[in-house]
């Protein structure tokens, strides 16, 4: 295990209708105006939006409204959020959906105090500082509840990157499942997959000795295979959606991934999928992530065996590890196909045309040096057969 420092301060209110808290959280953090910042009618429909405006007005709490995120956020947007904060003197943003949404927002809170462009953070300019943040979260997938990540479309170019900061970690995070209890079939697939992704990145790594997050990343994805199926079966399953959604949270707020290398590179992948095609991004990982594995698990095909038998349940083949590692691949494919997720270039909507200039663009787009993933160091053409085996 590798030296590590861990800080995870948000406070996190877990629960039914605690939503109703939003105002006298906001004044404990410090906000006096806040920044509503949102995706589509949904909330507006289900009438959280009311409840949240409700619980700011009984605080006195000053508020102006900006919606219109969308999957895969923009970058337009987050410059009319600074410019809108700034006019307006708002002080904390309170983002209020999915991991979108939220993204959105910690983009919107860092570049309001900062003098240049907010894309500098998104080209490896180091975030110090930002607006306390908020979120009332609404899918559980992305994680960003809990972290200090954010990942936005630049739409000059259609570069998709992250960036990230402890200034970038909620102040507080409202998680309420039932709010996760009317998301269509597909959306609740998507987060499922985007969740078993982020433990994924974390699982795959050169680091030796790291059996205690070893050991924390399996429960999660059990976890992750045991109610995901109940949920799809029934979206009104309020025990079911709370482990799905705290695993969420656990999955990519670090407590898995400190003292170990991580990988990352299918994220990068997917991130080029999603930026062309607009496909969801869990869409986009449930095709990725075993194309990925099947190309890199030589690099050390004992950790794909181990992960086969402790999470998958198949046989250890001790003559043969590949075996076993290949059946655990087969395992994953056939759950991910099982709720409802696409497994090949065509039922994303992608082209195979592309190919090579997505490669392109992984490695080497926006000032990147040719090279993308921590577990396996994957340049263009890696990336080009790894792209070819998801057709």
């Amino acid at each position: 295990m590798d030296n590590f420092t861990f800080y995870s301060p948000t406070y996190f209110v877990f629960g039914k209708d605690e939503e109703n808290k939003t105002g006298s959280l906001v004044k404990r953090f410090g906000g006096s105006k806040v920044l509503i910042h949102y995706g589509g009618g949904s909330i507006v429909r289900s009438g959280l939006l009311d409840r949240v405006k409700d619980s700011l007005n009984k605080e006195g709490i000053d508020f102006v409204e900006l919606g219109g995120v969308q999957p895969n956020p923009r970058s337009g947007l987050v410059y009319e959020g600074i410019e809108l904060c700034r006019k307006e003197k708002i002080d904390f943003v309170l983002a209020v959906g999915g991991g979108s949404t939220i993204d959105s927002s910690k983009a919107i809170a860092a570049g309001v105090v900062y003098e240049g462009d907010f894309w500098d953070y998104f080209q490896g300019k180091p975030i110090t500082k930002a607006l306390p943040i908020g979120t009332i979260l609404t899918i559980s997938a992305a994680g960003s509840e809990g972290s200090s990540d954010a990942v936005i479309t630049n739409e000059d170019g259609m570069y998709k990157r992250g960036s990230r900061g402890e200034a970038l970690r909620p102040s507080f995070s409202i998680l309420n499942p039932a709010l996760t209890q009317t998301l269509p079939h597909f959306q609740i697939g998507c987060g499922i997959t985007d969740i078993m992704a982020h433990l994924f990145e974390r699982y795959f790594t050169v680091t030796e000795e790291v059996e205690v997050t070893d050991r924390l990343i399996e429960s999660l994805l059990l976890t992750m295979i045991h109610e995901g199926p109940r949920v799809i079966e029934n979206h009104d399953n309020y025990h079911a959606q709370a482990n799905i959604m705290w695993a969420g949270m656990m999955a990519h707020n670090n407590s898995c991934g400190v003292g170990r290398d991580q990988d990352w590179a299918s994220h990068d992948i997917e991130h080029e999928l999603s930026a062309i095609y607009d496909c969801a991004h869990g869409a986009g990982l449930a095709v990725v992530f075993p194309a990925w594995m099947t190309y890199t698990m030589k690099h050390d095909i004992n950790r794909f065996a181990q992960l086969a038998v402790r999470v998958w349940g198949c046989q250890m083949d001790y003559k043969h590890p590949e075996n076993t590692a290949r059946a655990g691949i087969a395992a994953l494919k056939q759950f991910l196909k099982s709720i409802g997720m696409p497994s090949d270039f065509a039922e994303l909507g992608a082209d195979k045309k592309d190919i090579e200039k997505m490669a392109h663009t992984a490695c080497y787009g926006d000032g990147r040096d040719g090279y993308i993933g921590g577990f396996a160091k994957l340049g263009e053409a890696d990336v080009v057969e790894i792209y070819r085996l998801m057709l």
